[in-house]
């Protein structure tokens, strides 16, 4: 189940706002029961509905989704120095194609955590 946050923020880009420029206009609580819009004055645009806030479900999970499989990418190709360190060293073997050791690696942490899409 995707945030609220994420859910606002889709539905702001989806009426020519952003998250990053109407956040303090946005204020969400949770009393225990879940996340819910407690302040809402974003200038030309209505507080949207709970089932406009449903309708972005789907693709705010699909988005979480995504964010985890890039961190977790990003940690299993390691440092961008021992990359291009392998990287080098294909070239210097004349394996700067699907055949060098970088290409392996990346591929395999890809194909270890594919992105939704």
């Amino acid at each position: 189940m995707a945030t609220l946050a994420n859910k606002i923020k889709l539905y702001l880009e989806a009426n020519s706002k952003t998250w990053e420029n109407e956040q303090n206009n946005i204020k969400l609580r949770n009393d225990g029961s879940g996340d819910y819009i407690h302040t809402w004055s974003v200038s030309g645009l209505d507080k949207p509905t709970d089932s406009q806030v449903a309708s972005y479900e789907t693709q705010a999970t699909k988005d979480e989704n995504n964010y985890t499989i890039r961190v977790t990418r990003k940690r299993a190709y390691g440092e961008i120095g021992e990359q291009l360190d392998l990287l080098y060293k294909d070239m210097l073997a004349d394996k700067g194609d699907k055949t060098g050791e970088w290409f392996k690696k990346v591929k395999a942490v890809k194909d270890a955590n594919a992105k939704e899409e």
